[in-house]
């Protein structure tokens, strides 16, 4: 079964890290991704740009709506995500408790839903 990874975490938290620790936690970033890779779970990954890049598009009584930002402000955005391939919830859990966010942010996990 496909997982999706969503991982949130407040952005001013990268902003006031030092360079090293920035760096240590890119680092814990590419060992966790080699590591689902080489497990074959891996599917798709990928960091977003910060929330101040984001657009908002909708459509009320027919009229598009566009608005700069995130659709809700929230403590923690939606930075990146890890799609993956697990056997059941229990295993997409463990993968994503080694997610490095996971320790200062939290990690959503949601099961694809396949259309026949």
């Amino acid at each position: 079964m496909k997982y999706l990874c969503l991982i949130y975490e407040a952005e001013t938290l990268y902003v006031s890290m030092s360079r090293e620790e920035g760096q240590a936690m890119m680092a814990e970033y590419g060992t966790f991704t080699q590591e689902v890779i080489a497990s074959g779970q891996f599917i798709a990954g990928e960091a977003l740009k910060p929330v101040n890049t984001a657009t908002t598009v909708r459509i009320r009584n027919g009229q598009l709506s566009v608005t700069d930002g995130p659709f809700a402000e929230t403590k923690e955005q939606l930075g990146g995500f890890y799609l993956i391939e697990a056997p059941d919830l229990t295993d997409a859990l463990r993968i994503a408790g080694r997610i490095p966010s996971a320790k200062t942010g939290s990690i959503e996990i949601r099961p694809i839903q396949v259309f026949n």
